[in-house]
């Protein structure tokens, strides 16, 4: 990894730091909705000497290949666009999921997936994907990779709400493991 590219993934890893979970960390304030404003961000990035101009800024959101944020339209604004630990209301509105998607994860969390089904932890939902290829990619980087079929239509027909963030990552409060299959990897 080149330096660049290397400076631009410490600067996201913060960014998800501050926008998803600890905003207090640099002094930032975050409206209900998970939005700080533009210039504050790099205003409080500054006094905590993580400067950044707003190109780079707007470098580091460009070049996250999840999109993990946005900017509002007129860029004013900028927030996470799911994964947060802290209390925020991202206003998803409820979507049909595709018939089946996809969890990644770890081996060592098998048993206990299926015993509890997966759970959103110290997150607002449960993340999903509707490809295979990028639960496995999140999966892996959790250690040895073990994917997850969701039996999202049923969930759905059973009354699971179902949501679509911005980047395209599927939400849902719980999974239950009748829902749940392994696929072999």
């Amino acid at each position: 990894m080149n330096n660049k590219n290397n400076i631009t993934t410490v600067r996201s890893k913060f960014l998800s730091l501050v926008l998803r979970h600890s905003p207090q960390t640099i002094g930032l304030k975050l409206d209900d909705a998970g939005w700080a404003q533009t210039q504050e961000l790099l205003s409080c990035l500054a006094r905590s000497r993580r400067s950044m101009s707003l190109s780079e800024l707007q470098a580091v959101v460009a070049a996250d290949n999840k999109q993990r944020f946005a900017f509002s339209e007129d860029g004013s604004r900028i927030r996470a666009n799911q994964g947060h630990s802290i209390a925020v209301e991202l206003a998803l509105t409820p979507r049909q999921p595709p018939a089946e998607l996809y969890h990644g994860t770890a081996t060592r969390f098998l048993d206990a997936i299926f015993q509890q089904g997966l759970t959103r932890q110290n997150r607002h939902h449960v993340h999903l994907s509707a490809s295979v290829e990028v639960a496995s990619t999140v999966g892996r980087r959790h250690g040895k990779l073990a994917l997850l079929r969701v039996d999202a239509a049923r969930m759905a027909a059973d009354g699971h709400v179902f949501y679509c963030s911005d980047n395209g990552v599927w939400l849902v409060d719980a999974v239950p493991v009748g829902y749940l299959a392994k696929i072999t990897t």
